[in-house]
C-alpha cells in the first residue's frame, strides 16, 4: 500500500512508521510541519528505510491547497492521522488553536480522503474523550464527556469520521483511543538490560509522567511534582493505564489489516490495569538508579483519580497481543532514550 502518515515525525507516529518499514512492504509518505516532530527520529527512520520506501514532506495541514496537491501527486491507499496539538492546559488557554488544528484540519483531511478515493483511515484519538468517567475500566461504549478543548476537539473529529463513513460506503475507519503512552523503541531487545532505543519521545516541554520522570532522573529537571496525594487510591495518587509505544504502534498496523475484511470500529488502547503516580516514580528511581527529588503539590483541575481501559475489545476483535506490558521495561526504555537526547 501507499500510506500517508500525518505527524509521522512525532512520538507515536515515528514508532508506527518504524514498524511499517521493518515489518511490511508498504510505501510511506510522512507529512509533518516539525512544530513538535523530531528531525532526529526522522533521520533514524531514513536509516531504517533500506529500500527507499519513505518520503518526507515538510508541510502544515492548515495549507489546504498544498495538502490537496500532495493527494494529486500520490495515490494513497490509507491514511494514519496523528498530527494534532495535545497539551491539555494549553487547550484550555488557547481553545481555537485546538479546534483549528485538531478538528478543522482533520475534517479537511477526511474530505480529501473521500475526494481522492482513500478508503482506509486510522485516527489517533484519546481517552480524553471520556472526560471523568464514572465507569472504570472504561469501555468504548462509555458516554463521551470531554472536560477540556483537547478532548472535545478529538471527539468532534471522531464524529466527522463516523458521519462521513455513513455517507460513503467505500470509506472505512478505525479510531484508536490511547490511554497513557510511554516508553521508547525496544530495538529487538531481549532483556531489560539490552534496551537501546533508536527513537523515542522528543516532544518539547513534556507533560507526561514517565517522560518527566526520565527527564528528572537524567538531571534535566531538578525535581518532579506529584499533583495531589489525597485521592481515593491505595497511596493517594492518581492511577493511570500506561501502554508501551511499540505495542501501540503494532495496534495501528493491525488496524490497517482489520479494515481489509471488516467494517469501521473504535478500540481502546491500554493494558487494562494501572499504576499510581508514586509507583511510576519509584519504578523510574529503581531502573535509573537515581533517587531524584519529588515534591507534593496541589491537585490539577480535571484529573480523575483512576483512568483504566477496558481492553477486551481490542484483544478479541483486533487480535492485538501486547508484548511490553511491564512498568519497569517501559520506564527503562524511556530512561535509556532520555540519556541519548541532547
Amino acid at each position: 500500500m501507499n500510506i500517508l502518515v500525518t505527524g509521522g515525525a512525532g512520538y507515536i507516529g515515528s514508532h508506527v512508521v518504524k514498524e511499517i518499514l521493518e515489518k511490511r512492504s508498504d510505501n510511506v509518505v510522512i507529512l509533518d510541519n516539525f512544530s513538535t516532530g523530531s528531525r532526529k527520529n526522522v533521520d533514524t527512520l531514513k536509516k531504517i528505510d533500506v529500500n527507499g520506501r519513505l518520503k518526507i514532506i515538510e508541510a502544515d495541514l492548515s495549507n489546504f491547497s498544498l495538502v490537496e496537491g500532495i493527494f494529486k501527486s500520490y495515490s494513497f491507499d490509507a491514511i494514519i492521522h496523528f498530527a494534532a496539538s495535545i497539551i491539555v492546559p494549553e487547550s484550555v488557554e488557547n481553545p481555537l488553536k485546538y479546534y483549528m488544528n485538531n478538528t478543522v484540519n482533520t475534517t479537511n483531511l477526511i474530505r480529501l480522503a473521500t475526494n481522492y478515493g482513500v478508503e482506509r483511515f486510522i485516527f489517533s484519538s484519546t481517552a480524553a474523550v471520556y472526560g471523568e468517567p464514572e465507569e472504570v475500566p472504561v469501555k468504548e461504549t462509555t458516554i463521551l464527556s470531554p472536560i477540556n478543548p483537547y478532548g472535545m476537539s478529538k471527539m468532534m473529529s471522531e464524529r466527522v469520521l463516523i458521519d462521513t463513513a455513513k455517507a460513503n460506503n467505500d470509506f472505512k475507519y478505525v479510531i484508536l483511543r490511547y490511554f497513557n503512552v510511554a516508553g521508547a523503541d525496544m530495538n529487538n531487545a531481549k532483556t531489560i538490560e539490552d534496551i537501546n532505543p533508536r527513537i523515542g519521545q522528543a516532544f518539547p516541554e513534556a507533560t507526561h509522567l514517565i517522560k518527566v520522570a526520565a527527564e528528572t532522573a537524567t538531571g534535566k529537571r531538578d525535581k518532579i511534582y506529584i499533583f495531589g496525594d489525597d485521592y481515593d487510591t491505595k497511596d493517594g495518587t492518581c492511577i493511570r493505564d500506561y501502554i508501551h509505544v511499540d505495542d501501540l504502534a503494532m495496534a495501528h498496523l493491525q488496524a490497517l489489516d482489520y479494515l481489509n475484511e471488516n467494517v469501521s470500529d473504535i478500540f481502546n488502547c491500554g493494558y487494562g490495569h494501572g499504576y499510581t503516580v508514586k509507583e511510576v516514580i519509584n519504578t523510574m528511581k529503581k531502573v535509573s538508579g537515581v533517587d531524584f527529588k519529588v515534591e507534593i503539590t496541589g491537585r490539577r483541575a480535571g484529573d480523575p483519580s483512576k483512568l483504566i481501559a477496558d481492553n477486551s475489545k481490542i484483544l478479541n476483535k483486533l487480535g492485538w497481543q501486547p508484548k511490553f506490558d511491564n512498568l519497569e521495561l517501559i520506564c527503562k526504555s524511556a530512561f535509556e532514550w532520555e540519556k541519548r537526547l541532547d
